[in-house]
């Protein structure tokens, strides 16, 4: 795998992981959520770890190293 498609791999996580705290901000905001949301959440995370896999086979295992701590 290039290095280039590395960084597009590592693009789609970002994007994939802005989704999965985009839905999880609107489920929490809400009393009852329906269950479309839900599953919207679980296909967030399996393509997550589908491109997550994906690096690891390239041998570019994605690291998380965290968020700042807030001032």
């Amino acid at each position: 795998m290039t290095a280039d498609e590395i960084q597009d791999l590592n693009r789609a996580r970002a994007a994939l992981a802005r989704q999965r705290n985009a839905i999880a901000r609107r489920i929490g905001g809400l009393d009852v959520a329906p269950i479309s949301m839900s599953e919207d959440l679980t296909r967030t995370l399996l393509a997550i770890e589908a491109v997550d896999r994906a690096l690891v086979d390239a041998g570019q295992p994605h690291v998380d190293i965290g968020q700042a701590p807030e001032a």
